[in-house]
């Protein structure tokens, strides 16, 4: 064979480390990029229905078996409107379903979280904790009978901040954002867990009772609040969001249906809190990101990337208006927009008119 001369020889090492340097350079590019990007919206909110008056705080979502969408109004931000339940159908088009009954003591309602159980009731979170007295928040159960509301039950009453509702496999599980917590030391919040055939269960509010599943802790000593959005995933294991940490949980269950593991499954600096989360059918789990005005969405491996995200805004024009709740409805994702805390690490400067519900295309 001949030998290649050394001039040769020296020109194809050095175009060999052009082309090593040139893929060096590319890959390192391609691993920055998801870090750069992460950041960066890649879907923009627009308005899908401005609601009226008479819901000015608009939460929790749970659609039923023919595709309507239920929203709960706990009303924070005017009580003088009593709590509502407002159906959108399929076709966008809203209407009072149904008024939440009152406490019998504080005279209010505030429903938060909401999900639909096996045979088309409807469990509702019922947060007195934010207007009256910290004992009497309740889970309640609302028959409905041919698309229409009917009697309401109590699950368990005397809680202090009940939040979301997820039914799942003959059990309620509701988050408990503040469980009672020593000055100084981080909350502790936690999910209870209730029989769907429980009724008037008391609740006692501390890390004893035999109701509370599992417990968190918050370590966001700016931002004490604890478990809020919670969600199953299809193959049965339960994702709580830790709003003050931003973080999400990953629960998982022994064959009984206790505890097995309870780990922090995705937290990015790209996402500041966490209230109301949602999967869709390919297991990617949206988040309302409530302090940053924004939505994110994590991978079913657990990355996180920004989605939406809006700069404070009324919402008149589909802006993010501090995000409470997102719902996957086919290829979109309906949220709705509280729009009423305030303070340093909130990007909302207040509550304004309209009351709307947000709508993401996702992807095709």
């Amino acid at each position: 064979m001949r030998s290649i001369p050394a001039v040769s020889r020296r020109m194809c090492h050095f175009r060999l480390l052009a082309a090593v340097a040139i893929v060096a350079v590319a890959t390192g590019l391609a691993q920055q990029a998801p870090a750069q990007d992460k950041f960066t919206p890649t879907a923009e909110p627009k308005l899908l229905v401005a609601l009226p008056e008479i819901c000015p705080t608009p939460d929790g979502l749970a659609m039923d078996a023919a595709g309507n969408i239920i929203i709960a109004c706990p009303n924070y931000a005017d009580q003088s409107h009593p709590a509502v339940l407002m159906k959108l159908d399929r076709d966008n088009k809203v209407r009072l379903f149904a008024t939440v009954p009152v406490h019998r003591e504080t005279g209010v309602a505030c429903p938060m979280g909401i999900d639909f159980g096996p045979d088309g009731e409807l469990y509702i979170a019922d947060n007195q904790g934010w207007v009256k007295a910290n004992d009497k928040g309740r889970v309640l159960r609302m028959e409905i009978r041919d698309g229409r509301p009917g009697r309401t039950t109590v699950v368990a009453e005397g809680l202090s901040h009940p939040n979301g509702v997820r039914v799942h496999k003959g059990h309620i599980y509701v988050t408990h954002s503040m469980l009672p917590t020593e000055e100084g030391k981080p909350l502790i919040s936690g999910v209870y867990r209730f029989k769907l055939d429980d009724r008037n269960v008391k609740v006692d509010n501390d890390v004893d009772d035999e109701n509370l599943l599992t417990t968190f802790k918050t370590l966001n000593m700016d931002c004490q609040y604890g478990a809020d959005g919670l969600a199953f995933d299809a193959a049965g294991n339960l994702y709580v969001g830790n709003f003050g940490d931003a973080t999400v949980h990953k629960i998982t269950f022994d064959a009984r249906g206790n505890v097995a593991s309870n780990v922090r499954w995705a937290k990015d600096e790209c996402m500041k809190s966490i209230d109301g989360i949602g999967f869709d059918k390919a297991g990617n789990l949206y988040v309302a990101d409530f302090s940053a005005n924004a939505i994110c969405v994590v991978s079913p491996e657990g990355k996180v990337r920004v989605l939406a995200k809006s700069p404070d805004c009324d919402g008149s024009k589909g802006g993010l208006d501090q995000p409470g709740e997102p719902l996957a409805r086919g290829k979109q994702l309906i949220v709705a927009n509280f729009d009423m805390v305030t303070g340093p690490d909130k990007l909302n400067s207040g509550h304004d008119a309209p009351h709307t519900i947000s709508v993401i295309q996702l992807e095709k």
